[in-house]
């Protein structure tokens, strides 16, 4: 399994608009082939930081998603409202064992 944790700063005027275009990016992620999972979580503390956990079967799924339309518009669209770039830390995923 390969897993990617993005963290993500908004500037505090974007953070709903935020919200909404990472739901239409789940919403297409999620069907991906080997997306396993693709979280958005979003700081109870601080609003506008958040969290990805984003889990491929493989690297090769997860570069596919880098490609797509749904990725490449969200990219897009949110590169404004970034506070700070955002920070993706790859890393393997031990358990659940992927075809158990």
């Amino acid at each position: 399994m390969y897993v990617t944790i993005v963290y993500a700063s908004v500037k505090p005027e974007k953070v709903e608009a935020f919200k909404e275009a990472c739901r239409l990016n789940h919403e297409n992620s999620i069907r991906e082939p080997g997306n396993l999972r693709f979280d958005i979580l979003q700081s109870a503390s601080d609003p506008a930081q958040f969290i990805f956990y984003e889990a491929y079967k493989t690297q090769q799924d997860a570069a596919a998603h880098k490609e797509t339309a749904h990725y490449l518009a969200w990219r897009d669209t949110v590169a404004d409202w970034m506070a700070e770039p955002r920070k993706g830390i790859v890393y393997d995923g031990l358990y659940p064992i992927v075809g158990s």
